[in-house]
């Protein structure tokens, strides 16, 4: 008997989704273990970069090609095989004697992480009801900031109780379940439609050096940039900037990341219900862009900054899944999966390019700067997604010939 397509779809999202909140958590986990592997291995703490580094480098270079094998191949087989190398990979540096040891599985563990964008959207579109599809997309990146959020707290309360290895130990293994219950339920992950491409790699390679597929890319890589700005730096720019306390700040950062928890579920529940996506993003962007630079230039009350940036937060969240079923929108048939890890490769890149040029800008004394080159970065990826939906049409991107 044909089960109801509510559970149908519930069990799709929970595996897929299992998968995405560990490959989110690993990648945050990592940083939690400097302190316990400098003294363990006497590593410097250029050396401790380093392992997160090539983790975040592996996942970004293979993720395109991993798109191209999912595409033609499947994407189940991949994303078993590469949670399952993801989760191993942390395991075995519970048992790690030298530090060179955590820097080869961290590559592999970052190998094992480059499948979960190409080939969770392919079956996430292959899967679930087009009407039901913006909500899923939408719990699929929910759930991967749950895995940042918790990864921290997590770790280091296992490493007080159990010590670093244990702690390793029992992280990875956990991935194993997730494993099994993919191989037990995979009959209900259905891939998306696969239209074998007569052209072959080289026009495969062409469609995504397209003009749409090449704006979203940029979309994805200056939301990516100012992203890292918040990330990284709103804690410092509050506090040397406006003078509020490290806790002030720190809680604002936390109704930033809060809110746009938040907003992503309203932005998939939007997404099903209209296809207005590239104006609503624009709506959102331009007012969070205007409260940003309200916080930036505006003597407030900490209750203030800290609400204003969680609705801030709010509304940048709320428009990264209408921003991903406009990349899906723009994909041609069956070609999805290396569509998604092309443009995920922009997230990567724009995280790793812009750290040091705002430390800059704060070490020459103007921390104001840095809330400025958000804005503008969020209203610059308006103008990639904005010409990436103009040059979207039917003949804009080669289709295969059946």
């Amino acid at each position: 008997m044909k089960l109801p397509s509510f559970g149908h779809d519930a069990r799709v999202n929970t595996l897929i989704c299992c998968g995405h909140t560990l490959s989110h958590f690993y990648i945050l986990m990592m940083p939690t273990m400097f302190l316990a592997w400098q003294r363990a291995f006497d590593a410097s703490f250029a050396e401790l970069g380093a392992a997160v580094a090539v983790m975040s480098g592996t996942t970004a270079v293979v993720q395109t090609p991993i798109g191209f094998l999912v595409d033609r191949f499947g994407a189940r087989r991949f994303l078993i095989g590469g949670t399952l190398v993801m989760t191993l990979s942390v395991s075995l540096m519970g048992v790690a004697t030298s530090f060179w040891q955590i820097v080869l599985l961290a590559m592999l563990s970052g190998l094992g992480n480059a499948v979960f964008h190409p080939a969770d959207y392919a079956i996430l579109s292959g899967s679930i009801h087009p009407s039901r599809l913006g909500r899923s997309f939408a719990i699929h990146t929910f759930v991967g900031h749950v895995g940042f959020a918790s990864a921290p707290p997590v770790t280091a309360a296992l490493i007080w109780l159990f010590g670093w290895r244990a702690t390793l130990l029992t992280l990875g293994l956990v991935g194993i379940p997730v494993v099994l219950a993919i191989i037990w339920q995979s009959r209900i992950l259905n891939d998306q439609k696969r239209a074998p491409s007569a052209l072959g790699a080289v026009a495969d390679a062409k469609m995504l050096l397209s003009p749409s597929i090449m704006l979203f890319f940029g979309f994805f890589m200056t939301s990516s940039m100012a992203g890292s700005g918040i990330q990284s730096w709103l804690i410092t720019v509050l506090h040397t900037g406006h003078g509020l306390s490290i806790e002030a700040a720190s809680s604002a950062l936390t109704g930033f990341m809060v809110g746009t928890m938040s907003g992503v579920l309203v932005g998939g529940w939007f997404a099903d219900r209209s296809d207005r996506h590239f104006l609503f993003v624009t709506a959102l962007t331009l007012v969070g862009s205007a409260l940003i630079l309200v916080v930036n230039y505006t003597a407030l009350p900490q209750v203030v900054t800290v609400a204003l940036l969680f609705l801030t937060g709010h509304l940048i969240g709320a428009s990264r899944t209408p921003r991903d079923v406009m990349v899906k929108d723009a994909a041609p048939p069956g070609q999805i999966g290396k569509v998604f890890g092309f443009v995920s490769s922009g997230l990567a890149l724009g995280g790793a390019i812009m750290p040091i040029p705002y430390g800059m800008l704060i070490d020459a004394g103007r921390p104001e700067l840095v809330l400025i080159l958000v804005a503008v970065l969020w209203l610059t990826g308006l103008l990639f997604a904005g010409s990436a939906r103009a040059s979207t049409a039917p003949a804009a991107v080669p289709v295969p010939a059946e």
